[in-house]
């Protein structure tokens, strides 16, 4: 015998979630407690922005490794996945944190105003398609994106998703 059938397995690594009971969804509050201090207050800082701002109707949700602003389904049930239609989310990710704005995909007048708030704040703005890239909340012209954020009520997001699936 080699003495390998003694030695416990490694421990299967997994990715860090919030604890929370079995089958209970975790808390935004649990979302954030989860991540390391220095991203948890990072994001807290977007999050209240995003809070401050977003028109009334939208339900903050977690959504895997994400926190979510999202359509209710309740609200609109008919999407193309059968889950929340989404309006923003947060995410830390890897080494940087991520602001996904939709609406900003969907309209690029939403788009050019968010890159002149970047624009005019002085800001490097890091973008893929909905996807805002940074590592500190002050890498953000946060004043853009809570107008951003502010900018479609929750009927005006729905009828642009609705639209979006005709075609």
């Amino acid at each position: 015998m080699s003495g390998r059938e003694d030695r416990p397995l490694p421990a299967r690594r997994t990715r860090r979630t919030p604890a929370t009971p079995r089958g209970a969804p975790p808390t935004p509050e649990a979302f954030l407690a989860a991540l390391p201090p220095a991203a948890a207050a990072e994001l807290s800082r977007v999050r209240d922005v995003i809070r401050r701002h977003l028109p009334a109707g939208y339900r903050e949700a977690v959504r895997g490794s994400v926190l979510a602003y999202e359509v209710p389904l309740e609200r609109y049930p008919d999407t193309y996945n059968g889950q929340p239609l989404w309006y923003a989310a947060l995410g830390a990710p890897k080494s940087y944190l991520t602001l996904h704005l939709m609406s900003v995909y969907a309209s690029p007048k939403l788009a050019g105003r968010l890159a002149d708030g970047f624009r005019a704040a002085g800001k490097k703005l890091d973008m893929g398609k909905a996807c805002v890239r940074f590592r500190k909340a002050d890498d953000l012209a946060l004043e853009a994106v809570g107008e951003v954020i502010g900018s479609l009520s929750l009927e005006e997001w729905v009828a642009i998703a609705k639209a979006a699936r005709r075609r």
